[in-house]
């Protein structure tokens, strides 16, 4: 009735420090089983391979969101209040968050309730039920939390870097959509069903067990549970994002007072566990603005015309943005940190990085993640991130060994080919008094 494998092999070298089975049924559901050293505890993480990416409908963006949402309002077997009972019983906390690429749904409980919860859980994914007025409050709800986020002003810049971006790939929009499509949101009843009939099968959910596991009972109690969850034929197309045309900028007015933000953003590449030109922005990223960088000494702490400063390159399925955030303290340093931005990504362009230094950086990505995985709830969460890419923990592997094999020349060769004006966008905001 299903696959299995062992994701090690003898004698070779590994990053994610635990074993795994990982198990394929014929419905296209995928069990990835960790037994972790911490006693009694399980976590169970069910990735959705369905996030904002797959909204490919114009006016419909925002569902993937809406649905982390509607999978807490029930079934006819355990309707909202009799869910939260049976958790509240076991002692059981559960949650859920929504990204690009992914939902996932996730609960941690003690291992003598592993077949309650995995009962539960394939009831609600299996058999959700909800009517048009529930719907309808729970739209509205999103419509609140987006006025929510809207007010930070870190939000409404991501959003407005992200549509100022692209142009056609649906990493246009946040997870929350669009306003015009979640203020629709409401009327679209009959749509939701068919998201939810499209996307939350088998073929797209990844389920995680980490922790006090034995791996041959929880193996036959999915079986049990979700073996006979149909298989579905949808296939979404993904819109291409067509080649970046040339230097992009926006700039945002808030209406209040608020310390200025810039960003400053180049077109990336996807995630890969084979390709280094991911793995190297990675070290760029740290190189170039962590708080050990030379560049945070001198603007937070030296000069101080910065409280924050960070980059970051996010993993995503398809091509996104490598983004260097700033808050400064005065509007009028915006532009002479911006300059200080672009020259320190024009230096990984011009001469190589000090081996040395990037060895020293390599090892502190190492530790980082070691230091990470300190429960059996952050050993499924970490598994999850990188599930939703590749499907399998083995990607950790892949990409820890992308990263040994990274030289100077590979970051100064990748720096040239991303740091481009082509493929640039700037967005800043600024508003009130800012001092």
């Amino acid at each position: 009735m299903f696959c299995a494998f062992l994701a090690f092999a003898a004698g070779e070298r590994r990053f994610f420090p635990y074993k795994w089975d990982q198990y394929d049924f014929p419905n296209g559901l995928r069990l990835i089983i960790i037994r972790t050293d911490y006693p009694n505890v399980v976590a169970l993480y069910i990735v959705v391979h369905a996030g904002s990416r797959k909204e490919v409908e114009p006016g419909k963006s925002g569902f993937a969101h809406l649905f982390e949402h509607m999978m807490f309002r029930g079934t006819r077997n355990f309707p909202p209040e009799k869910y939260e009972a049976v958790l509240k019983s076991a002692g059981a906390s559960s949650n859920a968050y929504t990204t690009d690429d992914y939902t996932a749904y996730h609960t941690t409980f003690s291992k003598e309730d592993l077949e309650t919860i995995l009962a539960l859980e394939a009831d609600r994914f299996q058999n959700l039920e909800y009517s048009p007025d529930v719907f309808r409050t729970e739209a509205l709800a999103v419509l609140g939390e987006y006025n929510k986020n809207s007010s930070d002003p870190a939000n409404k810049l991501e959003e407005v870097l992200r549509d100022t971006a692209f142009d056609r790939h649906t990493y246009k929009h946040t997870t929350m959509g669009f306003l015009k499509d979640i203020l629709d949101m409401p009327n679209q009843f009959d749509y939701s069903r068919l998201f939810f009939e499209r996307y939350y099968r088998p073929e797209f959910t990844t389920m995680i067990l980490a922790g006090d596991v034995d791996p041959a009972r929880a193996r036959s109690l999915v079986e049990k549970h979700w073996g006979n969850w149909k298989r579905g034929n949808f296939r979404p197309e993904i819109p291409s994002e067509p080649p970046a045309n040339g230097p992009r900028s926006n700039r945002i007015n808030w209406s209040s007072p608020t310390l200025p933000w810039i960003v400053v953003s180049f077109r990336g590449p996807a995630y890969s566990d084979e390709e280094p030109d991911h793995a190297a922005l990675d070290l760029i990223a740290y190189l170039g603005f962590s708080e050990s960088s030379e560049l945070y000494r001198k603007l937070v702490i030296r000069e101080q015309r910065v409280d924050i400063l960070e980059a970051e390159n996010l993993r995503r399925v398809d091509p996104y943005l490598f983004n260097v955030w700033a808050r400064v303290k005065k509007e009028a340093d915006v532009a002479a940190v911006q300059k200080e931005i672009l020259a320190t990504l024009e230096a990984f362009r011009e001469k190589p990085v000090d081996e040395q230094h990037l060895e020293r950086v390599k090892k502190h990505l190492r530790y980082r993640f070691a230091l990470s995985l300190e429960d059996s709830e952050a050993v499924a969460a970490t598994v999850a991130r990188f599930v939703a890419l590749r499907r399998t923990p083995e990607t950790i592997n892949r990409l820890f060994e992308l990263y040994e094999k990274i030289t100077p020349a590979t970051i100064q060769a990748v720096a040239r080919k991303y740091f481009t004006e082509q493929g640039r966008t700037i967005v800043t905001l600024t508003g009130g008094r800012s001092q």
